[in-house]
């Protein structure tokens, strides 16, 4: 296939546009640059199925050092130092993450705790003169997404977001695509996720004390005091954590999920912003007692083109033919559907575009391991990475606005050079509220 290159022009305004980002250094990440034979030490905040999965990626990643597993959950805890052993390091075991922040021989930390301690330990790390790889979502509030860049930026830090996909090959091959103009002209862009619930799915235990070995009030941290509750820690055999449902430390699907399908869309388009979101979803089957919807649908309206998000957990039937999760960009030439198992080219009637496709492919399907390599490359050469908390922080908002959207009962209309929404209804939803003690202070 042939076809003439057309750059993508993101129409990208100010993304730190206040007083507090106006003196922040042009020079983001100036620093002393890494020998290629140094070994960066690297500690690992949130011990639960993602943070071992970090601890194995980084693992197999020659440069990095794991020194320290931290967790709140005294089993987490021990399956991770065991892992870490396996795995041939000799890492101490910390309860307190702030241990971890003080401790000056550590170079990096690695953050996958429940989302609404992401910002917190974030800044915390880059005022303390780490680099970072925090999870996605960057964020549970549009505030703390601002100041998460402006910490990185002030402290001259390395931080890597966790929207590992732009790490692999069949993304990075659809974002060349729809780069070169081989779709054709682009108006519309559609992300679902589809599958079937059980009605009762999670159920509903009883608030109860906290089980043996976790420190419930810490957990917590910045989040409302709320009594101990299954659902809400989340943890238990054969689920995957349930936090994720509850208001106070996550997004549903929306930001789970949701993220992974809408990133791709950024990365093809060089991270643009919508202007405007609307939204709207409910609990219409499931009967447990999580709070995010089980059904959702989402509208964004970009400068150039709409896209789509569609959360449908109460019916499997996948679209465009066999993909139940996946993201499509849809062109005058061609349509491209893209997810973690490969890269389709779809030509439209009488179109000249050859159709292509890209799967089965073991190198271009790894995500996570390239995604660390990434991360090690720029702790050493102080450039920005991949997945770099700006953009990571862009697509995360997005898919906050959405939730911002459906909670407020209204569409909502952002003003990038502002950082915030028009609608005064929605504008309680973007601030954190952290309870005392915990400050977000860059």
């Amino acid at each position: 296939m042939k076809h003439e290159s057309k750059p993508v022009s993101a129409d990208r305004r100010s993304f730190l546009s206040s007083a507090a980002a106006a003196g922040l250094t042009t020079n983001l990440f100036a620093g002393s640059v890494r020998g290629a034979n140094d070994r960066v030490t690297v500690a690992f905040i949130g011990m639960g199925q993602m943070g071992r999965g970090n601890l194995d990626y980084a693992s197999k990643v020659p440069g990095f050092q794991p020194v320290a597993v931290c967790d709140v959950y005294q089993p987490h805890l021990e399956m991770a130092q065991a892992q870490a052993e396996k795995l041939g390091h000799n890492v101490k075991a910390v309860h307190d993450f702030r241990e971890i922040i003080a401790d000056k021989s550590i170079d990096a930390v690695c953050i996958s705790t429940p989302d609404h301690w992401h910002a917190y330990m974030m800044i915390e790390a880059c005022k303390a003169g780490k680099d970072v790889f925090v999870e996605k979502p960057a964020c549970v509030y549009v505030e703390e997404g601002q100041l998460m860049v402006q910490a990185a930026r002030k402290y001259k830090r390395v931080v890597q977001g966790g929207t590992m996909q732009r790490s692999g090959g069949y993304f990075q091959k659809a974002a060349e695509l729809v780069k070169s103009g081989a779709l054709g002209e682009i108006t519309f862009c559609h992300t679902w996720q589809a599958g079937l619930e059980k009605k009762e799915r999670w159920g509903n235990p009883p608030d109860e004390p906290p089980p043996a070995g976790l420190d419930w009030e810490l957990w917590l941290g910045p989040a409302p005091k709320r009594p101990y509750n299954l659902n809400r820690f989340g943890v238990a055999p054969k689920r995957w954590s349930t936090f994720r449902y509850f208001w106070d430390y996550a997004g549903g699907a929306m930001t789970d999920w949701g993220i992974h399908l809408i990133d791709p869309i950024h990365q093809a388009f060089d991270d643009p912003m919508p202007t405007a979101v609307t939204a709207m979803g409910s609990k219409f089957y499931v009967t447990d007692n999580c709070e995010t919807p089980d059904t959702m649908l989402a509208t964004f309206f970009y400068p150039k083109f709409l896209s789509s998000y569609e959360s449908r957990t109460c019916n499997p039937m996948p679209l465009l033919g066999n993909w139940g999760a996946a993201t499509a960009i849809h062109g005058t030439e061609a349509t491209l559907v893209v997810n973690r198992g490969g890269c389709w080219l779809i030509p439209n009637r009488g179109s000249s575009v050859e159709p292509a496709v890209w799967e089965k492919d073991s190198k271009m399907a790894q995500l996570n391991v390239p995604h660390w390599e990434n991360f090690l490359a720029c702790i050493r050469s102080r450039e920005k990475p991949i997945s770099d908390i700006e953009n990571c922080v862009r697509s995360s908002v997005t898919c906050i606005l959405a939730n911002v959207s459906m909670r407020a009962g209204v569409r909502v209309d952002w003003d990038e050079q502002r950082w915030t929404v028009k609608q005064n209804e929605a504008k309680p939803y973007l601030k954190a509220r952290y309870r005392s003690p915990w400050k977000l202070e860059v």
